[in-house]
């Protein structure tokens, strides 16, 4: 019995547990994925206590930010341009249908090309903060065991538009995924 106390003791650090933040601590972690100056402005959407999607704060500049899902394992929170809002939008909507991810991502590609569903203009960011044994510190207004990857869409873009490899060719370098489609992005993953 001692032995098995002992293995889960150490296992404590690797074992993933959701968090149920305040309304407050999802406001203030999920805007630790944007920028310093756009924080105070940024939109952010969250949960309340009974893990219904909801608005947690009105902003007033361009960034929506997404606070952590309790209900997932791990940490991952996001802020995104408000004009990837409608293709952001319309992914909850349809997962909320109960559509899977291959019947999200073809609904979506098929309104994006007939024009129902709107694009962004010009190149748009999302930027995530996440972990899989990531927490949010609130203490300290932190996320521990968290790395930050950058996004930037451009729909449609290929490797011939944009010059970008369609893998990374160094540890952090940008490339180009999903190209020629409507979810095109550089990714930018900094290395570790």
């Amino acid at each position: 019995m001692k032995k098995y106390l002992l293995l889960f003791i150490l296992l404590i650090p690797f074992i993933s547990i959701a968090q149920n933040l305040s309304s407050k601590d999802q406001i203030a972690s999920a805007v630790l994925a944007s920028t310093e100056v756009q924080r105070d402005g940024a939109t952010v959407f969250g949960y309340d206590e009974s893990g219904k999607f909801i608005t947690l704060r009105k902003g007033s500049n361009e960034l929506i930010c997404l606070a952590d899902d309790p209900a997932k394992k791990g940490f991952s929170v996001a802020c995104y341009h408000k004009d990837l809002d409608p293709m952001m939008a319309r992914g909850r909507a349809l997962k909320s249908e109960g559509k899977n991810s291959g019947e999200i991502d073809k609904i979506r590609a098929e309104e994006a090309i007939n024009g129902k569903l709107k694009l962004p203009a010009s190149a748009t960011t999302l930027h995530v903060l996440s972990g899989a044994s990531a927490n949010y510190d609130a203490a300290k207004n932190k996320v521990v065991g968290a790395t930050l990857r950058y996004v930037v869409y451009i729909p449609f873009a290929t490797q011939e538009s944009t010059g970008l490899p369609l893998q990374p060719v160094v540890t952090g370098g940008p490339w180009l995924m999903f190209p020629g489609t409507y979810r095109a992005h550089i990714m930018i993953s900094p290395a570790k």
